[in-house]
Parts: structure tokens; sequence; C-alpha cells
């Protein structure tokens, strides 16, 4: 028999919203999102103009004296499509002013041969304890970009801020590991026309110490800014302070139109809303709300979840039919943000069998990481897997999935 889910819900109340200063504050920060239109890079699209200055770069460029004419292992020269794709980035960061964005490759190639970039991404730079934890690439989003993390929170210890941070020499070997977390991101791309050009940048704020990190952000920014143009289709910074969007609004006037559009921005609570939004939930990490964990990766492309919306005041039950009797199930689910009931239990197809609670109704706090459980059941029945926000009237995104193991003859 064909097992399947059915997603119940069982009760609904309104939600209602506090008129406040603050939470007016608030809310401009709990979910702003991105209206940026990525470039295609396909020649025949651009404008007259734009097509005439590309001509020119190219031109000035087989006029000057290169060292090399590499970018990512792409010449720029060639005639290559990858290599146009390139110069229109450069292009595009000045507005497709010729000896600006000739001026901004110069200095960009001459950096890359200094700092090594080229081959930094097999060097061994230590920092594993960072790996994972404050900048690392995982997974792609729903348009095939890939995904770069970072999270600096664990500085706000002062011995790993030292550790990392303590003197010149540490903070130049962090910024060159930084840089190598990027490049790793970019060997990811196409670079061709209508392929996936851009990486995604989530940026976790929570817990992190900005007065010690100012250094290291400045100069992570700058080198980025002036190295590697149009290389990010959307930065999403998550967890942010109500704060923060007063010192958006101060400083938003000096941003060009083009860069705020890549902007989303997420208070914490609403961090796996926004971020189902963009990515599948077996691509997200656990720690915001997905179901990818570390190493999953190595088990080849994940298992699709279904994702579904716990309103305010709601129970929804998921009820998984069809299990044999012998069958092994295992599942998965998070909500993001919990701070509701979750529940599980068997129950048989037999009349006179016994329902098996195999998860009493147990509150889930907000730092919950997914349920990860299996059963095996003697006889057949049904999987229910209730969720519980009829205390709340904040709705909230949700993910679950799950595979059958029928038993063997």
């Amino acid at each position: 028999m064909e097992e399947k889910a059915i997603l119940s819900p069982l009760s609904t109340q309104p939600e209602t919203s506090l008129k406040s200063l603050k939470k007016s504050l608030v809310s401009f920060a709990s979910f702003r999102s991105s209206s940026f239109k990525e470039d295609t890079y396909i020649t025949s699209n651009l404008k007259g103009s734009e097509k005439k200055a590309l001509q020119e770069l190219k031109e000035r460029l087989s006029t000057t004296s290169l060292e090399s004419d590499y970018m990512w292992g792409i010449s720029l020269l060639s005639g290559d499509e990858r290599g146009d794709v390139i110069l229109l980035k450069f292009l595009r960061a000045r507005d497709f002013r010729v000896a600006e964005a000739f001026t901004m490759l110069e200095k960009c190639l001459a950096w890359r041969k200094e700092f090594g970039a080229e081959n930094i991404v097999d060097e061994e730079l230590g920092f594993k304890e960072l790996e994972g934890v404050v900048a690392y690439m995982h997974s792609y989003d729903k348009d095939g970009h890939p995904v770069c993390y970072n999270a600096y929170g664990v500085f706000k210890d002062r011995e790993m801020y030292e550790r990392i941070f303590g003197d010149e020499e540490k903070l130049k070997k962090f910024l060159k590991w930084r840089v190598q977390v990027l490049e790793r991101g970019i060997k990811l791309l196409h670079f061709k026309p209508g392929g996936v050009n851009s990486i995604i940048q989530v940026t976790d704020l929570k817990d992190m110490p900005k007065r010690e990190l100012r250094v290291a952000s400045n100069q992570i920014l700058s080198l980025f800014q002036d190295n590697y143009p149009e290389l990010v289709a959307r930065k999403v910074f998550i967890n942010v302070p109500w704060y923060f969007s007063m010192l958006y609004g101060i400083f938003s006037p000096f941003l060009t139109q083009r860069t705020k559009s890549k902007f989303v921005i997420v208070r914490e609570g609403n961090v796996a809303e926004a971020l189902y939004k963009y990515i599948r939930p077996e691509n997200i990490p656990v720690q915001y709300g997905g179901l990818s964990r570390p190493g999953d990766s190595q088990d080849g492309v994940p298992k699709p979840a279904s994702e579904f919306t716990v309103k305010g005041g709601e129970k929804v039950n998921l009820e998984i039919d069809g299990i044999e009797a012998g069958a092994t199930i295992t599942w998965e689910l998070v909500v993001g943000g919990w701070e509701l009931d979750y529940a599980a239990e068997f129950v048989p197809n037999a009349e006179k069998s016994y329902t098996i609670a195999i998860q009493k109704a147990k509150w889930m706090a907000a730092s919950e990481e997914p349920v990860y459980r299996s059963f095996a059941a003697k006889e057949a029945g049904r999987m229910v897997l209730a969720v519980d926000n009829t205390n709340s009237r904040r709705r909230r995104v949700a993910a679950y999935r799950y595979i059958v193991r029928q038993p063997t003859a």
C-alpha cells in the first residue's frame, strides 16, 4: 500500500497586532524583501550604450600591458563569453563608465596577483574551528545560487577574539581565510550568459560584537567591494536588532537603489519565514529553521521537504497513511521559531488496537533543532504528527519529510 501524508488544520483564530512606535520599527526589520533583478549577461539584451561600453573596455584592456588577463581561470580577452560576463560585472559596478570600470579592473588584477587569490582555494590556512561556524558555503537557493552564511557571534568570547584577531598578523591571516571562503563559492558559478553568476549572502547579526569587529568588518567590506563586483545577488541580514531599522534609515539615502534592492532585513523570530522564500527548507541549516545538518551533502541530493504554515490559534495534524506492519518510518519536522507544542502518535488500523504515544505533547523552545525520529510499526496503521499553536496568535512556517522502509520479504 502506498503511504501518503495529509495535512489537517483543526482550529483557527484571527491574528492581532500592537500599534506602537517600537512595533512599527520592529515590523520594518521583521521582513523587508529584496526587489533586486539579476542581470542575465546576455549581450543581445544590452542597450546600445552598454554594448559600446563593453567593446571600449575590451579595447582598453587589449592595448594595456597586463601581467595576466585571467580572472577565476577565465581569459578576459580570448573572446570567451565567460570573460564578457566578468567584464560586464565591472562595468555594472561603475554604471558603465568605461574609465572607472577599467581602473577598478586593473587594480583588481594587481591585487589578485599580490594576494595570491587565483590559487588560494587549495591553501591550508588553518581556522578549522571556524569552518561551518563563522563563514561557510552551504547548498543553494531556489534559483541555484550558492549560499554563503556568515555568523560572527562566536567572537563575543574574548579568548576566541584574541586568538583570531589579537594582532595585525592574525587579522591578515583571517582576511585571507575569509577571501578563501568566498573564492570557493565563486568556483561554483557558471560565468555564462543566462547562468548562475552570483551568490547569496546570509549574515547573522545575533551576538555580533560590533565594536570589536569594526576593523575586521571594514577591511572585509572594502576588499569585497573593490575586488568582487556584482557577485552577490542578495544580502540577507538575519536576527537583526530592532534598532537596526533606525540605523538603516539614516544610511539608506547614501546607498544606491541597486544596492538597497539586494537587501533583505529580518529580525529575530522571523528567520525561517524569510529564508523559506528563497531557499528550500532541506537546504537551510538546522540553526536557522531548516532541515540540513552538517555532513548531509555527503549523502547526495537531500530528500525534498514539504512546507506548510501553522496559523496563530491553529493546531495542525500531519497524517502519514498506508504504513504496513513491519515497516519503519523515519521523519523530520521543524517549525520556524517553535514556541508551541509537538506530539507524535501511531494509530493502528485495527479497531481493538491501542494508539501508541511516541511523543507526548512537548513544548518546543525557540532554539530547538528539528525533530528526527524513527518508529518500527508492528501492525498496519498511520502516523500522526501534531503541531499545536493554539496558545499563540503568531503564524509559523514549517517543514517536514519522511521515508517509510517497507518490511523485506
